[in-house]
């Protein structure tokens, strides 16, 4: 059974169900990798979409969401299981180690429905604001870690009715997959909903199939289950033997630990700024020498430069304090055989740019920060990936928290994630919200942008000392673009 949301007095949870894959699913366990395995102390992925009121009523909406979900488990039945720790043995029957499963039993996935008392969209995304703490409510299983999907769900949604809107807040393993193949689930199971005939009658026993659609475009490619091993042969994916880890069992290396205070802006950048700030890097490397630096200017590390550039400054480092620039990318293509995209698990790594003192970066100025950045997306390399999970696999290391720098900045998620796709049958979303997990002071996660057509939104935490300084920052604030009324982006970025 999962954990209720967070209490507010503002939101109130009316009932839970439980949604199973339908009868024939496939039974099995699917071994945990070294990337899944890493992030069983962490977080829950929190991510949630506000929506206009939809036009039928909510005891509709209900079963028009859970009757899709049912279907989008079938294939994606790993989402509807729950983790399992098997104890290895030595030949004299000692204990010498644990390895972590999907237990894919179609044990389910819960969903809640509740009702935020008079909060309207206006509340849940006020203009040029922070976020608002109300926001957090709106999303299921606060303060559950990964590790947790041995006895929770390993994907949990909140279903809150507002005023004039609906938000969906899902919370979802990270052990399970990363960013990439949860977007990709979360579009199949809006597809499915949207595809089944909103016309048809509105009673709560009107089922939803695929089989109702009169969708013209073709189902996407099942996800790929296979687990990547780096000693595999040929495309390296393979039924590998299970990651066994030198522990008895996990639980000792679970550490639940809380951010301190901290405040939320969700910043616009519009694609006209974003290629403002990219030329700007440019003939500032042009000028130092460095052509082949600028020619590999891209627009997520010209913005990277700025985020790290300002919030060092609003921090007011020691001059000789070294800082760096870290950044979430995907393995998947830069692995050699590529893995395909729907490859499902997490396939991730933060990298980082070379270190260097606060007082340096802001002497060397916007262009060399960029290119720092670039230079370190280079260097994530086939050699590279296989080489550090040979040393996690030395040295294992599950990541929370306390991993963040505090004198660094994080750019995390992808504006490339399809989070305006998810229309479900009423709409596209007005706007794609996060709760409290996985947060901390210098954290950027980056969105897909109010304006589509190339623009991005940063979801930027800070302590509030740090947020009271960045917002005096000039240099920052020149680059933001004013929030506007609530609407779904005119097309993917």
């Amino acid at each position: 059974m999962a954990m209720p949301p967070s209490p507010s007095p503002r939101v109130r949870v009316l009932s839970r169900r439980t949604v199973k894959p339908p009868p024939g699913s496939p039974r099995q366990r699917i071994p945990l990798t070294t990337w899944d395995v890493s992030f069983l102390s962490a977080d829950y992925i929190q991510k949630g979409l506000l929506y206009a009121t939809p036009p039928f009523p909510t005891p509709h909406l209900l079963h028009h969401l859970e009757a899709a979900l049912a279907h989008a488990l079938h294939s994606y039945y790993p989402v509807a299981g729950r983790f399992t720790t098997d104890q290895h043995h030595d030949a004299d029957g000692n204990v010498r180690g644990c390895s972590v499963s999907i237990d894919c039993h179609g044990q389910g996935v819960d969903v809640f429905h509740a009702v935020a008392d008079g909060v309207s969209i206006a509340d849940v995304i006020p203009p040029d604001a922070d976020v608002p703490l109300l926001v957090q409510s709106l999303f299921p299983l606060d303060g559950a870690v990964n590790h947790d999907g041995h006895h929770l769900p390993l994907f949990v949604v909140q279903v809150t009715d507002l005023t004039d809107g609906v938000f969906l807040g899902f919370a979802y393993n990270h052990a399970l997959s990363d960013g990439t193949a949860l977007w990709k689930f979360i579009n199949v199971w809006a597809a499915i909903a949207r595809d089944a005939s909103l016309s048809q009658s509105q009673s709560q026993s009107q089922s939803v199939s695929p089989s109702d659609s009169d969708s013209e475009h073709a189902p996407p490619p099942p996800p790929l289950l296979e687990r990547w091993s780096p000693d595999g042969d040929g495309d390296g994916l393979t039924t590998p033997p299970p990651v066994v880890l030198p522990y008895p069992d996990l639980t000792g290396l679970i550490q639940r630990l809380s951010p301190p205070p901290l405040r939320e802006r969700m910043l616009q950048f519009s694609a006209h700024n974003l290629e403002a700030l990219k030329e700007r890097a440019r003939q500032e490397l042009l000028a130092a020498g460095d052509a082949a630096g600028a020619a590999a200017v891209t627009k997520f590390q010209a913005l990277s430069s700025l985020v790290w550039r300002c919030v060092t400054r609003a921090r007011r480092l020691p001059p000789h304090q070294t800082t760096f620039c870290r950044a979430a990318i995907n393995n998947r293509t830069r692995l050699r055989p590529q893995l395909p995209p729907e490859y499902f698990g997490n396939t991730i790594y933060a990298i980082a740019t070379e270190a260097v003192t606060a007082a340096d970066l802001l002497q060397r100025g916007h262009g060399w920060a960029t290119a720092a950045v670039g230079r370190a997306v280079a260097a994530h390399t086939d050699a590279d990936i296989r080489a550090r999970v040979h040393a996690w696999m030395a040295n294992p290391v599950l990541y929370n928290l306390r991993y963040f720098d505090p004198n660094g900045v994080m750019m995390g998620s992808s504006p490339r994630f399809d989070m305006y796709g998810c229309d479900f049958g009423w709409g596209a979303p007005l706007a794609a919200r996060s709760g409290k997990a996985n947060k901390s002071d210098g954290k950027a996660s980056l969105y897909p942008g109010q304006d589509g057509g190339g623009s991005i939104a940063a979801e930027l935490v800070l302590t509030p000392e740090h947020m009271a300084l960045l917002e005096q920052d000039d240099e920052f604030w020149a680059a933001v673009s004013p929030d506007k009324q609530p609407c779904p982006p005119p097309g993917k970025n």
